[in-house]
């Protein structure tokens, strides 16, 4: 399975506008594939929108992407919004759970570290033995690894109640050791993050 991730950087005061055309448009493509999610900031770069696709593979997605645009179900009319477009595609880590409909919480934190070439296969190692641990403290979206667009990415989401309670659990998961996992510091070379919340029609909210 591969997922994409779709992020568009929009116009000061578009975004009720764009969510709307959006949400109109999306019954129509759901029927070719499904949505995992979608968001906007709340905090980090704002008038950003994200949005998540699972594919089989690289194959299915440009089939299904082909007929959307062939039967006129896709893309919305939202083109005079936006100011920047990526794409990325993302291979889940094996402990990456299902992207699924499921009630999770009103913030979802996005983070991307930049990590030295060939060094992601050694983060998911370590990953693997603590991840347990700390998903008792609050549920991982997903964890993923590039494969196309920017390389040598790891995406990891996590999902909380509010910015309060992911400030208590990441406080609490460091206290007591949980979390971050132990090693690996020499791999990062960059580290962002974001707070988006899902919009009324995603599936992950």
């Amino acid at each position: 399975m591969i997922v994409e991730m779709r992020t568009y950087r929009l116009k000061p005061r578009s975004l009720p506008e764009v969510e709307k055309r959006i949400g109109e448009a999306l019954p129509a493509r759901v029927k070719l594939s499904p949505l995992a999610g979608f968001w906007h900031t709340e905090v980090g770069p704002l008038n950003t929108i994200i949005h998540m696709w699972p594919y089989e593979n690289t194959s299915e997605r440009e089939r299904i992407r082909a007929e959307a645009v062939k039967t006129k179900v896709w893309p919305p009319a939202i083109g005079e919004f936006i100011e920047t477009m990526e794409s990325k595609i993302l291979v889940p880590a094996p402990f990456s759970p299902k992207l699924e409909p499921r009630k999770l919480g009103g913030i979802y934190e996005f983070r991307t570290y930049l990590m030295k070439p060939g060094s992601i296969p050694g983060t998911i190692e370590r990953w693997n033995g603590a991840i347990a641990g700390r998903t008792k403290l609050s549920p991982l979206v997903g964890a993923y690894s590039t494969e196309y667009g920017p390389l040598n990415q790891w995406i990891h989401i996590w999902a909380y109640k509010d910015s309060g309670e992911r400030e208590r659990i990441r406080a609490d998961a460091i206290k007591r050791g949980i979390w971050p996992p132990p090693g690996g510091g020499d791999s990062l070379l960059l580290q962002e993050n974001l707070l988006a919340v899902p919009a009324a029609f995603s599936p992950l909210s």
